[in-house]
C-alpha cells in the first residue's frame, strides 16, 4: 500500500472487507470507506442485511459483495476470504467488526453466555486476523482494523463478560502488530464509546437496564450521554467511520487502541 500524505484519504482502487456490516457500526464504517473510494464485501451473519447494505454502496457507484459469514467457525471464515479473493482479486483493508453483546452480572451469567461472547467477539477477530494476513502477507501491504470498545479500556457492571472479550481484541491487536509491522501491513483497534445502537438503547440496552426508578429509556439515554461524557453527546456510526477511513490510509500507525468517546475515557 502506497504511503500518504496528511492530505490524502482516497481509498480509489482499493479493496475493503467489513464484518458485521450489516448494520450499526459495521455498516457505517462500510459506507464511509465506499466515499472514500473502496470497493467493499460486506459481511454478516444475516445475508439479508449484508445484501440491503451491499445495495447502498453499490447506490454510491462503488463495487460491492454480500457474503454470509460465520466469525467464529473457521472454515465460515475460511471461505469468506475465497470468495473475497475470487470476486474482488485482493484485500487491502479489513474492518474486523463482527460482535454481540449481552447484559448480565457475573453473579447471574450462564457459562453458555460467556463462551457465545468470546467465541464470537475474540476468537472471531483471531480467525478473521488470521485469514486476512495470510492473503495481505502475499502483498506485502495491508490495514487491519479491530473493533474493540471502550468496555475493552474500561470494566463496566453488568458487562464483565463483554469487556473481557474487548480487553482480549486490543492486547491481540497490540501483539498481532508487532508481528507484522515489517511486512507493510498495520493493525489497530477502533473503541467506540457511547453509540446509540443496540448496546445501549431498546428495552434490553444499558439505558434501559441503568434507569433510574421511574426514569424512561429515553430518558435514561439522555442523562447517561450527559453524565458519563464530557462532550455530552453520545458519538455516531459515521464518527467511527471517519477514524476507519484514516487507520485505513495511515502508514505508520500501529499496534494503537484509539477511543471514539467523546473523552470518556481521557
Amino acid at each position: 500500500m502506497s504511503h500518504t500524505t496528511s492530505l490524502d484519504f482516497s481509498l480509489a482502487g482499493k479493496i475493503a472487507l467489513v464484518t458485521g456490516a450489516g448494520r450499526g457500526i459495521g455498516q457505517g464504517i462500510a459506507l464511509s470507506l465506499a466515499n472514500a473510494g473502496a470497493d467493499v464485501a460486506v459481511a454478516d451473519y444475516d445475508t439479508g442485511i449484508a445484501e440491503e447494505a451491499a445495495a447502498k454502496i453499490q447506490a454510491l457507484g462503488r463495487r460491492a459483495i454480500s457474503l454470509q459469514v460465520d466469525v467464529a467457525n473457521p472454515e465460515s471464515v475460511t471461505e469468506m476470504m475465497s470468495q473475497v479473493k475470487a470476486q474482488l482479486g485482493r484485500l487491502d483493508v479489513a474492518v474486523n467488526n463482527a460482535g454481540v453483546v449481552s447484559i448480565g452480572s457475573v453473579a447471574e451469567l450462564a457459562v453458555r453466555d460467556w463462551d457465545r461472547i468470546m467465541n464470537i467477539n475474540a476468537r472471531g477477530v483471531f480467525l478473521c486476523c488470521q485469514a486476512e494476513v495470510r492473503l495481505m502477507l502475499e502483498q506485502q501491504a495491508g490495514r487491519i482494523i479491530n473493533i474493540a470498545s471502550i468496555a475493552g479500556k474500561v470494566g463496566f457492571p453488568d458487562l464483565a463478560h463483554y469487556s473481557a472479550s474487548k480487553f482480549a481484541v486490543i492486547g491481540f491487536t497490540n501483539a498481532f502488530a508487532k508481528e507484522v509491522a515489517r511486512n507493510g501491513i498495520t493493525v489497530n483497534a477502533l473503541c467506540p464509546g457511547v453509540v446509540g445502537t443496540g448496546m445501549w438503547r431498546g428495552e434490553q440496552g444499558l439505558s434501559a437496564r441503568w434507569s433510574n426508578p421511574g426514569e424512561t429509556e429515553e430518558q435514561s439515554w439522555e442523562r447517561h450521554q450527559s453524565t458519563l461524557l464530557p462532550q455530552g453527546e453520545a458519538q455516531t456510526v459515521e464518527d467511527m467511520g471517519q477514524l476507519a477511513v484514516y487507520l485505513a490510509c495511515a502508514p505508520h500507525v500501529t499496534g494503537q487502541a484509539i477511543a471514539v468517546d467523546g473523552g470518556f475515557s481521557l
